[in-house]
């Protein structure tokens, strides 16, 4: 068998031992042995030189050059100074110069096992992952940190999107998080490995095992993907064991958030400390945010993905797993200002837009409320600005219900009995008016607005509806263009109409 000096500079015993003081790394060595005086250097061999030589020794020298006369592999020493003669000589002739500050002789030992049983260097490896990591549940930085002890090389643990989650790693970016198959991806002269973390059942991988291999780390590329396999099955352990933990307490925060949100009056003192063990404050004053999701998502195992976005600052925004989606809040001691709230609204927007890279999402924010009670009117509010945010792609399906008006309103007295009334109360203005403007208002919004087909259902011309409808919006005060101000009065006509003919 043969091998190169660089596959031998990756040797575990090799790594930290040998320095390169000159020549060509990648000649193909055949057989390493003990220097002999006076015998020919064979083609492919690496001379190991065992005892210790004087720095100015001519003999190293001649060694170099009868390595260079038999095309030698290289030349390795013990460690000690040399005259930059020696060096320029190696690199003139082309032959590796190696210094050696282990044993020459274990070395030696090392290398002729790489070159008699070269499986011999990957079944090491594996067996010390292996016996490392054991059966015992570790974490993800206990895993990066075991494998990247062994490899001597940078080792990270990437999640779904590629984003880091524990270790190190130059090159992030380059690994193609959507194929679900182990990556080898050639970085010049470096390579970086990546490995698929799977659960069962899962289409896509949860988690990336990766190592760059640099240097002469490099030749060792074909045998870390088995090792890294090894560790991966680890990390799989850890998402396991982790994944039972983690919907456990989705299930309590759920909980805990529905009882809040049944809240007829004062919280209890069980479901206070309830909220106080969970590092929830229900005094303050809260604003409500709900993401909803357009196609089926996990949610317990994109929870972090989704915490990162909406605390980037370190902000104290509770999240909770709560549907087809994620419920949470912001809590601040005093009533927010409205440079405070707008603030807000616009770090949540670009956190929708980053999850929107690898999720289809719509959200929505309440307005300020206070105390435990206005925590359940919040999140309603932003639970309605939600479910309208969902069919409105132009507004990046993102709603504040600053941006709602009448609309809002009207959704949120639909859940009472106070919506009737309150209906009537909007319209009030048009009652008694000559042209029966109620009537052509229900009929021209039932039209979808269209002056002509309003005019054909009521019979009368086209002028007439169209005077009609410029006096209903100065009685009323209202842009019948806006589509938030057209929902809002439909909804009033409808059930004023509604009731009226019972």
């Amino acid at each position: 068998m043969s091998t190169s000096v660089r596959r031998l500079l990756a040797l575990p015993e090799w790594r930290s031992s040998v320095r390169v003081l000159a020549g060509d790394i990648d000649r193909t060595v055949r057989l390493a042995r003990p220097m002999v005086p006076d015998r020919p250097v064979e083609v492919g061999e690496l001379v190991v030189v065992v005892q210790p030589v004087p720095t100015t020794d001519w003999r190293i020298d001649a060694l170099l050059r009868r390595t260079a006369d038999g095309d030698g592999a290289g030349v390795l020493l013990p460690a000690g100074g040399l005259l930059d003669t020696t060096r320029m000589l190696g690199d003139r002739l082309g032959v590796p110069l190696l210094a050696a500050t282990a044993p020459p002789l274990d070395l030696l030992i090392a290398a002729r096992l790489l070159l008699a049983a070269p499986t011999l260097d990957r079944a090491d490896l594996v067996l010390a992952i292996h016996e490392t990591l054991g059966p015992r549940i570790h974490t993800p930085e206990e895993i990066v940190t075991t494998v990247h002890g062994l490899l001597g090389a940078p080792v990270a643990l990437l999640d779904a999107s590629g984003a880091l989650l524990a270790g190190k790693l130059p090159h992030t970016n380059e690994v193609r998080v959507r194929e679900p198959v182990p990556q080898r991806i050639q970085l010049g002269g470096d390579v970086l490995l990546a490995h698929p973390v799977l659960l069962p059942d899962a289409a896509r991988p949860t988690l990336w095992l990766t190592a760059e291999l640099h240097g002469t780390s490099a030749a060792r590329a074909d045998i870390v993907p088995p090792a890294l396999s090894v560790a991966a099955a680890a990390v799989q352990r850890w998402l396991l064991t982790n994944r039972l933990e983690l919907e456990r307490d989705a299930r309590s925060r759920a909980a805990l958030l529905g009882d809040l949100l049944r809240l007829d009056d004062e919280p209890p003192a069980d479901l206070r400390r309830r909220a106080a063990d969970a590092g929830w404050a229900l005094g303050g004053w809260h604003i409500g945010i709900r993401i909803g999701t357009q196609s089926a998502v996990d949610t317990v195992a994109r929870t972090p993905e989704v915490e990162r976005a909406l605390r980037p600052d370190g902000s104290e925004a509770v999240v909770v797993e709560h549907g087809d989606g994620w419920t949470g809040w912001v809590t601040y001691d005093q009533e927010p200002t409205a440079d405070q709230v707008r603030a807000l609204a616009a770090q949540l927007r670009t956190a929708h837009h980053e999850l929107q890279r690898t999720m289809d999402l719509h959200m929505g924010v309440g307005g300020p409320h206070p105390q435990a009670d206005g925590l359940a009117t919040t999140i309603a509010e932003a639970t309605d600005a939600a479910r309208m945010a969902k069919a409105r792609p132009e507004s990046g399906r993102f709603l504040h219900v600053d941006q709602l008006g009448m609309a809002q309103l009207l959704l949120e007295w639909t859940r009472t009995d106070t919506f009737e009334p309150a209906a009537r109360t909007l319209i009030a203005p048009l009652r008694g008016q000559p042209g029966d403007l109620i009537h052509t208002l229900a009929t021209y919004l039932d039209a979808e607005s269209s002056i002509a087909e309003t005019a054909a259902v009521l019979g009368v011309h086209r002028n007439t509806v169209a005077a009609r409808i410029d006096r209903i919006e100065r009685l009323l005060a209202v842009d019948l263009s806006h589509r938030d101000e057209r929902l809002a009065l439909h909804l009033a006509c409808r059930a004023v109409t509604l009731a009226d003919g019972e």
